[in-house]
This record gives structure tokens, C-alpha cells and sequence, in this order.
């Protein structure tokens, strides 16, 4: 998915094993000699130190904990408008940042950090015992990218003006890969491993909250952007697998790409999203790390000139300008000029220097009609695909769980990133199973009884005075980050709001 707000933007835990000096015989120990007992990787979601406080500045000062003036002013100084989207910040807001052990993609002991962001204050949504939100964030292409740092992160900002500054306590993990994590790559949109992570994170941040002063409801919430919202409700898969240990309340999948192996098939049946150069590797990569199989060496997957340097190359410290200048990765062309089917509107992810080689989208295609996927809205997966990238993409499909908890799911039906029929096709498959969802199209004419009025009228007057300032094209530019993010978000508070008065 597009990196979030840049406009312009089994697996097992496994026993790492002692080794000896010196000569073995052929069942691995010299006689004589004692085998050392292995050594059992780290606990999953225990902490690395403890919780450190970040300092914000903010009024001219340097700040631990901002009161709702502070925050307020801090937020418009930013971002002018957020406090509008957001409301005005009931509660002051203290940063913190945790390290925990978790797991990478091919269950590989590694570790990660998230932020918590703790409300406080006098009023009645800010004292006592507060709800939990297990945050999940969009796609970056920087590794250092840190939900901790609300000054440099807009999303970061955001999710604590719309959720912390109204009372939740905010858990956002960053991600292993991401943030000073020592792995060199990021599972993305890996189910297994990204709700691992995220389940993880919350076991770190319950184990500092007596610490930082969060004080846990039990009421629980998890929610994401972008892919953020495929990683949410992974999560939520997880968490009601793990049982009685992460007892959920409601869930909010924003923007998500929930339906992935759809998403695969369009894209490769000549409908491109923009940012597939990078969205694709990065799929790619995480099932290649997986121990998916997905190809012998990248040259099977992508033309030469990208072959050498692609894997394990995004995240990292380029952004998409620079991937491009450098001609590490084409700006569009995803596919060769003459590689067919071409669908009406996508000729710009067809061109020369392209990334992906044309008999490997070939043999994709080939699949799809041996073994064509969503011919039934309420079994989208009862294809048994025989070509390795659909298998790891139906693997990792959501249309696969049944939520028990409420759930949300919120979109905008023209985002040229992340296409709606993602939304569409989970709140379809769910409800033919007997889930509560709902689903919210935020670029809707709101009704006068509209629950979500304010979010849709709120959405609809950035994008006329965004269309009004600056045209068509910077409405298809911003639309995913810049304008139905927020509203979403928003969107998702009020619900889980509504759930938590219930």
C-alpha cells in the first residue's frame, strides 16, 4: 500500500542451538564431551529493557506529557485542520516507547518496538481505567520510519490526536524491520507474522503499563490504515486463535487489502495499483522469506536490471524518488509495453525499463484461468492455485475467519491504491458467516440520520476544497493517505465509542 501520509509518500518459535568447538563426529558431538542443552530463543512479547518516555517538544519546550492546550497547538502547528478531523484533545497525552522479542517471517527470533501513548487528565474520559487500541500503521518504504515520534510521523500524530487525546490508550507497534529492529527485512503483509508481531507488542506494552501509569480497562480495540487494516484483522484472526489471552471488543479495518489474492489478480491481470513497483516486491520478498518458494534467484521474477539489488530492498533508507533516480525500481512501468491483457486506464504500469519479467506474469496468468479464484462471493478461495506467488497470496487472503467481535470496516470507493472491492469483498464473505460488520464507504452522500454523518461530511469537504485548490489529479494523489485516512480513523473511534457504550 502506498507509504502512509507521504503525499508527494507453522511458523514456530524456533531454539537457536549451541554450538561446540573443535572436531564432531558424525553425530554432531565428540566423545567424551557433554552437549551443551540449547539455549531457548527469547520469550515472544517480553520486554527488551523497559519502557523509555519520549520527549516531544512542543510551545518551545521540551515535554513528556502534553496537556490538551499544548497538544492542541502542537497538532495545528503540524498539520493545520487535524484537531478539526480529530476534535479537540480531551485528555493530555505521554509518549512512550517499549522494545519486545518477537518473530520474523520464517519464525526467527528477532525483535521490534511500539509506541503507547497514555492518556491523562480531569476529565471523565481520561481518568480511571481506559480502553486499549492495538494500532496497526500503513506501508513505509524507510526503515526508521517510528510511531513513537509524533513531531516527524504523521500518522503517529494522528492516531494520537483521534484515539489517545480521547481517552484510549494507544498501543502501535512499528513492525520487526522497522525502528531499530535487527531484522533485515519486513514480513509484509505475511499474516502469520505481522499479527505474531502485533500480538507480541501487546504483550510488551501490558507488562509496562503499572510502570507508565496505564490503567487497562479490559476493554479491548485493534485497528489499522492501509495496510495497517489487512495487519488489524489479521490480528484479530489471532487473537481469537490464542483464545482467552486477548479477549477483543470491537475491530476497524481502514483501507485494507484484505481480499489479497483478488488484489494479486487484478494487478496481474492488467489492472495495476499505484505504487505496485514497490508493493509487489515487498509481497514478494516477505514470501521468499517465508520459505514460500516463490522463486530460485529474483532473475526468475524480475528483469536483470533489478534483479541483483531487489531483495530486502524496501524497507530501507531510499525513498521512492531516490529507488527511482538510482534505477533500482521503475516509477510505473511494472509490466513490459506489449505484455497483454492491458485493462482501459492503466497503460502509465506498462512501459519500458519495466520490473517484472513477462514470461513470469505469463505463467501467473496461465494459472489463473487453470485455477480461477473468486467465482463464488461466499468461497472466494476454493481455487487450489498451482503457481507459487497466487499460493502465498491465497495463503494470506483474509476471506478466511469468521470475527466474533464487531467489526468495521471503512473505505473510500475511488482509492486508486488500495481498490474498494477489498472492503466489499471481506464485509460479503463475513456476513454470509453470520459476522456483525459494518461497512462504510466514507466517500458516500451522508443521510441526515447517518451514524457517520460528520466523517462523510468532514471527507467530503477536504476533497472539494482540495479539488477546488488544486484539480482532479490532486484528489487522485491524495485520496488514500492524505484524505480518507483521517476520516476513517475518525470514523473508527466513534464506532468503537458506540460499541463501548453498549
Amino acid at each position: 500500500m502506498r507509504p502512509f501520509f507521504t503525499l508527494g509518500s507453522a511458523l514456530g518459535l524456533g531454539l537457536l542451538l549451541s554450538a561446540c568447538g573443535g572436531g564432531t563426529t558424525a553425530g554432531g558431538t565428540p566423545a567424551g564431551v557433554t552437549a551443551p542443552a540449547p539455549v531457548q530463543a527469547p520469550l515472544r512479547g517480553s520486554l527488551v529493557g523497559s519502557a523509555a518516555a519520549v520527549a516531544v517538544t512542543a510551545g518551545g519546550a521540551s515535554v513528556t506529557t502534553l496537556t490538551p492546550s499544548v497538544l492542541a497547538g502542537f497538532l495545528e502547528s503540524a498539520q493545520k485542520g487535524t484537531t478539526l478531523v480529530a476534535g479537540e484533545p480531551q485528555c493530555a497525552v505521554s509518549v512512550y516507547r517499549v522494545r519486545y522479542n518477537t518473530v520474523g517471517g520464517a519464525g526467527e527470533a528477532t525483535d521490534a518496538s511500539a509506541a503507547i501513548f497514555v492518556p491523562s487528565g480531569s476529565a471523565a474520559s481520561c481518568t480511571n481505567s481506559r480502553p486499549v487500541l492495538l494500532y496497526a500503521h500503513g506501508t513505509s518504504l524507510q526503515k526508521s520510519y517510528d510511531m513513537a515520534d509524533i513531531a516527524g510521523n504523521t500518522e503517529a500524530r494522528l492516531a494520537a490526536a483521534v484515539f489517545a487525546a480521547q481517552g484510549f490508550i494507544v498501543v502501535a507497534p512499528n513492525y520487526a524491520g522497522y525502528a531499530g529492529s535487527s531484522l533485515g527485512y519486513h514480513a509484509y503483509l505475511d499474516r502469520v507474522a505481522q499479527a505474531a508481531d502485533m500480538l507480541d507488542g501487546l504483550r510488551a506494552a501490558r507488562a509496562s503499563f503499572a510502570a507508565i501509569g496505564a490503567k487497562d480497562s479490559g476493554k479491548l480495540m485493534v485497528a489499522g490504515y492501509s495496510q495497517g487494516g489487512y495487519v488489524a484483522l489479521a490480528a484479530q484472526r489471532a487473537m481469537q486463535e490464542a483464545g482467552s489471552e486477548f479477549p477483543l471488543t470491537a475491530a476497524a479495518g481502514l483501507s485494507g487489502p484484505y481480499a489479497l489474492a483478488r488484489f494479486g489478480d487484478e494487478l496481474f491481470g492488467g489492472a495495476p495499483r499505484n505504487g505496485a513497483t514497490v508493493i509487489v516486491p515487498m509481497i514478494v520478498n516477505a514470501g521468499q522469506h517465508a520459505s514460500a518458494a516463490l522463486y530460485r534467484t529474483p532473475a526468475d521474477v524480475y528483469e536483470a536490471q533489478y534483479a541483483a539489488t531487489i531483495a530486502d530492498l524496501v524497507p530501507g533508507t531510499l525513498g521512492s524518488g531516490e529507488l527511482v533516480s538510482q534505477g533500482k525500481l521503475p516509477a510505473t512501468a511494472l509490466f513490459a509495453f506489449d505484455s497483454l491483457p492491458q485493462a482501459a486506464g492503466y497503460t502509465d504500469y506498462f512501459g519500458a525499463n519495466n520490473l517484472i519479467r513477462s514470461d513470469y506474469r505469463a505463467a501467473y496468468l496461465a494459472d489463473m484461468a487453470a485455477h480461477p479464484c473468486d467465482q463464488d462471493a461466499t468461497s472466494p478461495l476454493a481455487c487450489a492455485p498451482a503457481q507459487p506467488l497466487r499460493k502465498w497470496l491465497v495463503r494470506n487472503d483474509l476471506r478466511s475467519y469468521q470475527p466474533a467481535a464487531p467489526t468495521l470496516l471503512c473505505a473510500g470507493h475511488d482509492d486508486p491504491v488500495v481498490p474498494y472491492f477489498n472492503t466489499r469483498a471481506a464485509a460479503t464473505y463475513f456476513r454470509a458467516r453470520g459476522a456483525n460488520v459494518t461497512e462504510l464507504d466514507i466517500d458516500d452522500t451522508p443521510g441526515l440520520s447517518d451514524p457517520y454523518r460528520t466523517a462523510k461530511a468532514g471527507f467530503v469537504t477536504a476533497r472539494t476544497v482540495l479539488r477546488a485548490a488544486s484539480g482532479d489529479a490532486a484528489v487522485a494523489t491524495n485520496y488514500h493517505a492524505g484524505l480518507v485516512a483521517p476520516f476513517c480513523m475518525a470514523a473508527a473511534r466513534d464506532y468503537f465509542q458506540k460499541v463501548l457504550s453498549r
